[in-house]
């Protein structure tokens, strides 16, 4: 039977090393390496759905495509933010202090979305009932956007092949967790594995993924530094 291992994570820029280190080898910073164990899977655990197939390597110049696909997100200040509106295929960070108004800003810009596409947004830390309370003070209303409460990262994997959005929020990212992963939700390693996750189904499905990300006290993003770039 396999064995739980410790491994460390720095809390400043994430690396990983199999040992405490006083300093992060990675970024040079000091006492930042904090432990986590992690453990095997149990033997049948459910594990998240694909999110794409085999791939094989392409020229460049055998690449096609239209040239990047930028879109208005009916937010005047948040296209300029995203350099003139996000891209399809992207994964947009949405960061600021718990209360501050991120899922109030979250759903007046999938009021505007809706009209030409479909919005998947995902919450682990409201009910549906709570959000469409929400969206009703707000006046939204969309007929195209799907809402959901959940935290399984593989029972969210498996909605989005369902629902196949244009657009994927998922609010927040220290709430939703990978079944394999035996770590705490919002730890480091579970930020991560549910990141790099939410990435390759945003590169490999076309799909815009607007991820919250909450600040600590520090006015950092809460969890590893791979999140923030």
């Amino acid at each position: 039977m396999a064995k739980a291992k410790s491994v460390f994570f720095c809390t400043n820029c994430g690396n990983e090393t199999p040992k405490w280190m006083g300093r992060c080898p990675s970024c040079g910073a000091y006492n930042t390496m904090e432990e986590h164990i992690e453990k095997p899977a149990a033997p049948g655990r459910a594990k998240p759905a694909p999110v794409g197939v085999s791939r094989v390597a392409l020229r460049l110049r055998d690449v096609t495509g239209d040239s990047e696909i930028r879109f208005s997100t009916g937010m005047g200040e948040l296209d300029r933010v995203l350099g003139g509106g996000a891209v399809a295929g992207s994964l947009v960070l949405v960061g600021g202090a718990p209360g501050i108004g991120k899922s109030t800003l979250l759903l007046q810009i999938c009021n505007r979305l809706c009209a030409e596409r479909r919005v998947l947004y995902i919450s682990g830390e409201e009910s549906e009932r709570q959000l469409k309370l929400r969206a009703e003070r707000l006046g939204v209303a969309p007929e195209e956007l799907f809402i959901l409460s959940e935290t399984r990262l593989s029972d969210v994997v498996e909605t989005v092949e369902e629902t196949k959005p244009d657009i994927l929020i998922v609010d927040s990212i220290q709430t939703l967790y990978n079944e394999n992963n035996e770590s705490s939700p919002g730890s480091i390693s579970q930020v991560k594995d549910c990141t790099m996750t939410l990435m390759q189904i945003s590169k490999s499905q076309g799909i815009t993924v607007f991820v919250v990300g909450h600040i600590n006290k520090d006015g950092n993003i809460a969890g590893p530094k791979v999140l923030e770039h």
